[in-house]
């Protein structure tokens, strides 16, 4: 029965303003809980906490839960971002110097592997199967991995004989001999002897 009283007059609502203001900082919470939790898990690996990566966002874990419901959602945002970077950097070297391309970019991931130890574990697979998980991301670096190898390729700086799956193991072994104390450029100069052109 209806007493004509219209409910939809006493509903509250939030001005367009005020959603934008809500919508916006919910955004910079989401980016600055991205941001932390890669630097966390870059140095600490995925053993951090959510409350620790809360604390050091400086917001609550409560909105670390409502952008990422758990903690394996948020190190996969933090892996197909972090895929996202690795892809576009690989584009750029591609643009900037064909030919020696691919071995600029094996020279950065053996360096960031130094100090960023989330990224070798997801690389390795250790903790995330990363065609299972992010196959977007996994897709796209291999697809910008592919087309740094095939320049080289195409440049004589690389063996024919090699495809983009063995530049990829032999990236996860110089990241992993850098994380764990190896001479990265000694390792660095034998595979790159041992790709380029004989």
């Amino acid at each position: 029965m209806r007493s004509g009283y219209d409910y939809t007059e006493r509903t509250p609502r939030l001005s367009t303003e005020r959603w934008v203001t809500v919508r916006a900082d919910a955004a910079r919470n989401r980016a600055k809980v991205l941001k932390v939790a890669y630097e966390a898990f870059a140095e600490e690996g995925l053993g951090v906490p959510i409350d620790e990566i809360a604390r050091r966002a400086g917001v609550g874990a409560g909105t670390v839960y409502r952008h990422f419901p758990t903690k394996d959602s948020l190190y996969q945002a933090v892996v197909t971002d972090r895929m996202r970077q690795l892809s576009e950097d690989a584009q750029a070297l591609a643009a900037e110097d064909p030919g020696g391309a691919l071995y600029t970019f094996l020279r950065r991931m053996i360096d960031e592997a130094a100090v960023d130890h989330g990224l070798v574990d997801a690389m390795a697979g250790i903790g995330i199967d990363m065609s299972v998980v992010v196959p977007e991301g996994e897709r796209e670096f291999m697809v910008a991995l592919e087309k740094l190898l095939d320049l080289a390729q195409r440049a004589g700086t690389a063996r024919s004989d090699v495809d983009v799956m063995h530049v990829k193991t032999l990236l996860i072994g110089l990241q992993a001999m850098q994380r764990f104390g190896g001479d990265s450029e000694r390792i660095f100069q034998v595979i790159s002897d041992g790709l380029a052109r004989s």
